[in-house]
């Protein structure tokens, strides 16, 4: 990796700490706190959200009539994520190992926390279950087809993409044919090697 590279990359991981101050610092304005993955809520917060959610009943009264009818259309993009979550866990079960690549845990993508809040009735409890799951496996499936790219074909493309993955910067670069044939397999070696925990 050139120099640039490293300082940007170096930069990206101080701003990935600033984030994780900013929300330690929302966490205390909040008045809750992480216990083995679980959000505790201060007791006098969680009676405020108690009053402040709004039934389920409320919820659907209150609700655009657009917004009912495009429910079944949402909802109706369940089966195509089982199906897709169901053919990314196969396809890493079973080519994973053979080409020496550690498996990508799910529970890295998939958080489910926003569904526990106790000022959201029932229906924006599901609503939020739904959401979490679709997000967490679109980051579960990139993750995976990441780790696959870098494996088969690592060269950056001619033309950048508008959100490239965090393994994009680490390809070599387009042309660049001397180094694709010299380090190919060093690259796939430090892949095997990475994120083995």
């Amino acid at each position: 990796m050139n120099s640039r590279i490293e300082e940007l990359m170096a930069r990206i991981h101080e701003l990935q700490c600033e984030l994780e101050a900013d929300l330690a610092a929302k966490r205390e304005q909040f008045r809750y706190r992480l216990d083995h993955h679980r959000v505790r809520f201060e007791d006098e917060v969680l009676e405020l959200h108690r009053r402040l959610r709004t039934s389920s009943l409320q919820y659907l009264l209150r609700a655009r009539l657009l917004h009912l009818l495009t429910a079944p259309v949402i909802y109706g993009v369940a089966l195509p994520l089982l199906l897709a979550d169901l053919a990314i866990s196969v396809y890493q079960a079973i080519c994973f190992p053979i080409y020496r690549i550690p498996k990508v845990r799910r529970a890295d993508h998939f958080v489910y926390d926003r569904a526990l809040l106790p000022y959201l009735n029932r229906i924006e409890q599901f609503n939020c279950l739904y959401c979490s799951y679709a997000n967490g496996l679109t980051a579960y499936g990139r993750e995976v087809v990441a780790r696959t790219e870098q494996y088969w074909c690592p060269i950056k493309h001619a033309r950048r993409p508008r959100a490239s993955h965090d393994r994009y910067e680490q390809f070599f670069d387009y042309g660049d044919a001397q180094r694709y044939a010299r380090e190919l397999d060093a690259m796939r070696a430090r892949l095997a090697d990475a994120d083995r925990s």
